[in-house]
Order: C-alpha cells, then structure tokens, then sequence
C-alpha cells in the first residue's frame, strides 16, 4: 500500500507546489494590497494635492496683485504649479515609509520568506508606487494648472492648448513620481525611515539653496545637473539656475540618480540580509 501512495502523494505535493508559485503578477498584487491598506498611503497623497493646488493657487493669486508681475525666471505655468516643490516632500515620505515601514515592523523577513529571490519584491514596489503616484500627481497637477491660470487672469495666464503647458503639467507628475521612486531606492539603501527621510530632504530642498553660497564661477558648471534642478525645468521655469538643461534632458538627468540608486538597493537587497 505504501509503495501504491507514494507516487499519488509525490504529484499532490508538485502540483500544490506549481499552484502557489511565485510570480511577479502575484507580488505585484501582494504589493498593492499591503500599499493601498497603508493608512499613510492615503494620508500622504491627500496632503500632496492639498499642498499642490492650495499653494499653486497662493503663488498664483500673489502675482496676479503684484505690479511687478512673475518673479525672475518664472512664467505663468511654472507659477501655477509651484506646489509641486512641497508635494515632493508627501511623496518622498510616502515612498520611504513604503519600505522601511516593513524593516521597523519586521514584516520585510515575512516578505522575504515568502519571494525569495527577492528583487520581485522591490520591482512590485516600485511599479505599484510609479503608477498610483503618476495617476494621482496627473490629476493634481492638471487641477493645480487650470487653478493657477484661472486666478492669473487674462493679462498673465496661459492656454493648456501650449505645448509648453501639456509639456509641463506631464512634467510635474513625472517629476514627483521620480523623486518617489528616488525616496524609495534610498529607503531601501538605509533601511531607516529617518535616516532615509533625512537623506531625501538634504538632496531635494537643501542641496541648491546651499550651492548659492559658493561662487557663482563654480556653481556654474555642475548646478544644473543636481536632480532638484535638473527635474525642475520640466515646469517651464529656470528656478534661479544661471544655464538650465533643456526639460527632458533634465528630466533624464534626474532619472539616471534613481536608476542608480535602485541598483544599489537591488545590490543591497540581495547581498545583506534583512
């Protein structure tokens, strides 16, 4: 009898296997459950629209009632979209408390038993992060733009039929959803929410204001490549920077820092244990 159950037990045993596989199809729904049953996830995205269309509009109503009209190197469509400088920082939160989270909790070691080989899981994070930050930033950013011209008037606003206005509202949402992912590869790289926050807020909000310090001789020649910088021409304006890239070029530019910075985690991920 033993011999004659064996090899019924055997196929059991390799199709309840082949049944429960692995896939990224999986962990990437097992990545959007565990980030749309956040209480933050909504919490941030909120306070990133919020702070997009309320301080968009603020910029917007300023200029319109000033004499002097746009600041230096500012137009109507980066004005009205002047918030996104602010959401960066929800989002970045966001994408940092989507990784550490789990290492404070040590849910990662569960996460990690259960997708072994481990990059499927950072690659579901970020797909997850990339599409419902892209999605809601696209519609904050529109809503931020028709804002902010509404609030300009007719002497000083834009049309959204420009090229330069679509280009810039896409703009906004790619910028924020690449500044995400950046919070994300540093989460992973720290493994401390933070450390990690930290880090985030050093390179986005004071890295360029402390370059000001140097001698513009110097800061001539590498200002426009820091990410801020270089993702902030997507928003038709030069931001202060003396030789802005052109906006894609920037935008490129500040994609390859989270390109590598991913690759490091992924690196790291791999290599060292949780």
């Amino acid at each position: 009898m033993t011999t004659t159950l064996a090899p019924a037990a055997a196929s059991i045993t390799i199709s309840s296997g082949a049944g429960l596989r692995v896939t990224q199809v999986r962990v990437l729904l097992s990545e959007w459950t565990k980030f749309r049953s956040l209480r933050s996830t909504v919490a941030t995205l909120l306070i990133a629209i919020v702070v997009m269309i309320g301080l968009g509009a603020m910029f917007a109503a300023i200029t319109a009632n000033q004499s002097a009209g746009f600041e230096p190197g500012a137009t109507a469509i980066s004005t009205s979209l002047t918030g996104t400088f602010f959401a960066q920082l929800a989002v970045g939160v966001l994408g940092v408390l989507l990784i550490t989270g789990e290492y404070s909790t040590g849910m990662i070691r569960s996460s990690l038993t259960v997708v072994p080989s481990r990059l499927p899981m950072l690659w579901g994070k970020l797909a997850v992060f990339a599409v419902t930050v892209f999605l809601t930033m696209l519609a904050a950013s529109f809503a931020s733009f028709l804002v902010g011209q509404a609030l300009l008037g007719d002497q000083l606003n834009a049309s959204l039929s420009d090229a330069a206005a679509l280009r810039s509202v896409l703009g906004a949402a790619l910028y924020l959803t690449v500044a995400g992912l950046t919070a994300i590869a540093l989460g992973a790289l720290l493994r401390n929410t933070a450390a990690a926050i930290t880090t985030f807020v050093a390179v986005f909000f004071l890295t360029a204001p402390l370059t000001q310090l140097l001698p513009t001789s110097l800061t001539d020649h590498f200002v426009q490549y820091l990410p801020s910088n270089a993702g902030a021409v997507m928003l038709d304006g030069s931001f202060g920077v003396a030789h802005p890239l052109t906006p894609w070029t920037g935008l490129a530019v500040m994609c390859g820092y989270a390109v590598v910075l991913i690759g490091f985690a992924a690196w790291r991920l791999r290599r060292v244990d949780a």
